[in-house]
This record gives C-alpha cells, sequence and structure tokens, in this order.
C-alpha cells in the first residue's frame, strides 16, 4: 500500500518530469524560432485583431497545435475558413490552419479556465457550465467573433462606396483611365477597408494579373451582392471596350438610390421594433397616470363612491 508521502513524492516526480520535458521542448524551438523570424515566416507575435483570447493563446496554439493540424486532412475546411478570414480582413492576422488551432486550443481551453475559476478563487461553477464551455469554445472563433468581424467589414465597406465611387467617377471624367483614378482614390481617400481592398487590386495588377483577375479577387474577398454586380459592370464595361467613366457615373447614382432605399426600410422597421417596448414600459406609466387618482380615491373612499 502507498502512503500519503509515497503519493505526494509521486506526483512531485511527475510535475518535475512535465516541467523538464516542457523546457526541453521550448528550447528546441528556440532555434526554429529563430530561423522562422529571419525567414518571416514565425506567426507567433503577430496582430491579435484586438481579440484577447487569441492574444493569450497564440503562443501555444501556434507551436504546438498548427503542427498537427497542418498534417490532418481538412482541405474543405481550410477553404470555408480561408474565405471567411479574406471577408474579414483578416489574412495577414490568422492562417486557416491557425484558426482551426485556435478552435482546438479553446475546446480545452475555456472548460480548463471554469476548472480555474472554480478552484482558485473559490467561485461556485455549474455543472451545466462545464458542457457548454467546449460548444462555445468551438463556435466562438469563427461563428462569433469572425462573423461579428465580416458583419462590421462589410458594413463598413457599403458606407463608404457611393463616396468612393462618386471619386471613381470624377477622376475618370477628368481625364484618368480606371487604374490611375483608382490609385488616386487609394491615395487621397480616408482609409476604410474598401480603400484597403482596392489597394490590394493595385497591387495584385502590378505583379502581373489582369485587370478582370484582380477584380474578381476583389469580389471574391469582399462577397457581398453590392460589390459583386459593381464588379461584374465593370469586367463588362471592360471586356467591351465601354466608357469607364459613363458606367461609374451610372452606378454611383444606383448605389446611391439602394441607399436611400434600405434607410427607408430600416426607418420602417425601426417603428416597428419600438412598438413592442412601447407597450410593456410606456403605455403602463401612461395608464398609471391617467387611472391612478381615480383607484386611489375609490380605495380610500371604501369602494363606495367613485367620485363621479
Amino acid at each position: 500500500m502507498f502512503s500519503a508521502d509515497d503519493g505526494l513524492m509521486i506526483a512531485y516526480l511527475v510535475l518535475g518530469a512535465a516541467v523538464y520535458f516542457m523546457v526541453q521542448t521550448v528550447f528546441k524551438d528556440e532555434e526554429k524560432r529563430q530561423a522562422g523570424r529571419a525567414l518571416g515566416t514565425d506567426r507567433i507575435g503577430l496582430s491579435d485583431g484586438g481579440n484577447i483570447f487569441l492574444k493569450w493563446s497564440r503562443p501555444f496554439f501556434a507551436r504546438y497545435i498548427v503542427p498537427i493540424v497542418k498534417d490532418l486532412k481538412l482541405d474543405n475546411s481550410r477553404k470555408v475558413l480561408k474565405r471567411k478570414l479574406a471577408m474579414a480582413g483578416m489574412t495577414d492576422i490568422l492562417t486557416p490552419d491557425e484558426l482551426l488551432g485556435f478552435k482546438i486550443f479553446l475546446i480545452v481551453g475555456f472548460p480548463a479556465l471554469l476548472v480555474f475559476v472554480k478552484y482558485a478563487w473559490d467561485i461556485d461553477v455549474e455543472l451545466y457550465m462545464f458542457f457548454l464551455a467546449p460548444i462555445v469554445g468551438y463556435f466562438y472563433p469563427d461563428q462569433i467573433w469572425l462573423r461579428g468581424a465580416i458583419k462590421k467589414r462589410q458594413d463598413d465597406i457599403l458606407r463608404s462606396m457611393p463616396f468612393v465611387v462618386d471619386l471613381l467617377a470624377l477622376s475618370t471624367e477628368a481625364g484618368l483611365d480606371f487604374m490611375g483614378a483608382m490609385a488616386k482614390v487609394v491615395d487621397k481617400a480616408k482609409k476604410s477597408p474598401l480603400i484597403d481592398e482596392m489597394d490590394t487590386l493595385l497591387k495584385d495588377i502590378k505583379i502581373g494579373s489582369s485587370r478582370a483577375e484582380s477584380l474578381r479577387a476583389m469580389a471574391w474577398r469582399i462577397n457581398m451582392t453590392e460589390i459583386n454586380s459593381f464588379i461584374a459592370v465593370l469586367v463588362s464595361a471592360d471586356e467591351m471596350g465601354a466608357s469607364i467613366g459613363k458606367i461609374l457615373r451610372q452606378q454611383s447614382e444606383q448605389i446611391r438610390h439602394e441607399r436611400f432605399m434600405r434607410a427607408e426600410k430600416a426607418g420602417a422597421q425601426a417603428s416597428q421594433k419600438v412598438l413592442f417596448p412601447m407597450i410593456m414600459f410606456i403605455m403602463p406609466a401612461i395608464f398609471l397616470m391617467v387611472f391612478g387618482p381615480f383607484f386611489l380615491q375609490f380605495f380610500n373612499s371604501g369602494g363606495g363612491d367613485a367620485g363621479f
């Protein structure tokens, strides 16, 4: 039979062995990390996109989980995540393999965080939270965080699109060709996701891509109906040799009309959304002010004379 001292000694030995192998692994990886930094392939230390979970977990999953994920045959998942990262403008922050590694880390990390909170801070954590935490960890990176970033970026693009198209139309009408007008807008306009995408488009053309290919790649990265329609018109005009300035002016008017229609629709929806809070919170206050004195007088008189 083992005594308590023997069990404690075994625990110390296991802990010491774990620390030894961890330190040994870290020192073995240090040479690889230095080579990666010299070649520009080390991803550790990149921007975290404002996500605190990514900031603190990246040094671990980038070194130990991502190499395992790279060996898995998950081509379809990589394609889907690559599209989502492009739509969110995070291709310089994460790769599809890193996003998968982040998901795997959170599946284990969120329950581990609950265990730490429960025993380190003596906070009561319900049992169902331990079953819910891995589910949240699986869906959080792409279905919550990434989807929110995509929605915000697309809203910013939609908001800046009329102004940018107007500038393109004015520049082409002033005598610049389409690429020169786009370069002028990128240089002078206020920075926004749409301007960043146009800058990427110009860089693609400079390295040898055709104008149509670069425009289609831009539409693929943004993945919005409005941008897809705009790009399709530009590609068709370019292939047919039509006047780009006239096309841009027509597109600008159409975009502003669609923006006005969306504003009207949002206003109509807002009036419907405010109806329920008004019934729940405002109407009871109105009834209280109108009928309150009547009921007070009724109860004070013992229910006999209502005061009329």
